[in-house]
């Protein structure tokens, strides 16, 4: 039996990050899943691996989701970012078609990012105790000036402009689904669908590691987010985030 979460909103006009602010929250105060701290304006929004966010103001979604999946593994917590990629495309896919996940969990249209996650988890003992999911999505935004490669927003790709609050309660409704399913157990279900929405699923391509370019088909995401590639020798190769790098062809 599954429940949702009572969703809480709280807004501010500007933060340096929506996930510290849950954190120092966090420090101060027993909170329950389901707590959202959005902001019109994130102005030292975080990336994976200390990259940065750019987001104009009050164009864009900036929120962190306090998740607390007691039921879940330590070495399962992989199967939160896989859930909330798949919500941020449950709700995309009701407007733009061809969303996939470039791993770990970045959303793309095409060759271009429309949405990145970073997820900071806290264990206790041998479960997870609780989830801050950081989420950055383009909507209305359409000039962007930044050195980030290849920014897209919704509204660049459908020439519509989007209310945010609307659209981020459709967000929450969809990461709410994809947590029953994996409460409910159906890891094989959520791996299944995780993995028919990668970037670059079918067929070789370019990639890079320490050791150079090769080209690879990706064969797996594991539950601890490795990521398994066979090269055109026929070997495995296994990496960590960032330890290998997708080359644009």
């Amino acid at each position: 039996m599954t429940h949702n979460f009572e969703k809480t909103y709280i807004r501010y006009n500007e933060l340096p990050s929506t996930n510290e602010e849950m954190k120092q929250v966090l420090g101060r105060h027993q909170l329950d899943e389901g707590i959202i701290i959005t902001t019109s304006h994130q102005v030292a929004g975080k990336g994976q691996a200390g990259n940065t966010w750019e987001s104009e103001k009050g164009k864009n979604l900036t929120f962190s989701l306090l998740l607390r999946p007691d039921f879940l593994e330590p070495h399962k917590q992989f199967y939160i970012s896989k859930i909330v990629s798949l919500g941020l495309i449950d709700t995309i896919r009701e407007f733009l078609c061809g969303i996939t996940i470039k791993w770990p969990n970045d959303i793309y249209i095409g060759d271009k990012k429309l949405a990145g996650i970073l997820i900071e988890n806290s264990i206790l003992g041998p479960h997870l105790d609780y989830c801050i999911i950081g989420i950055g999505l383009n909507v209305n935004q359409t000039n962007f000036v930044s050195d980030a490669p290849n920014p897209v927003s919704l509204k660049g790709i459908s020439m519509t402009d989007f209310d945010l609050d609307e659209l981020l309660d459709k967000i929450i409704n969809h990461i709410q689904k994809r947590y029953n399913q994996l409460k409910q157990g159906m890891e094989k279900d959520i791996d299944h669908e995780y993995f028919s929405l990668l970037y670059r699923n079918i067929g070789k391509h370019p990639f890079k590691d320490e050791n150079g370019y090769f080209r690879a088909s990706i064969k797996s995401v594991n539950e601890m987010g490795l990521l398994t590639l066979k090269d055109e020798e026929g070997s495995l190769r296994e990496y960590a985030f960032k330890e290998v790098e997708f080359v644009q062809e």
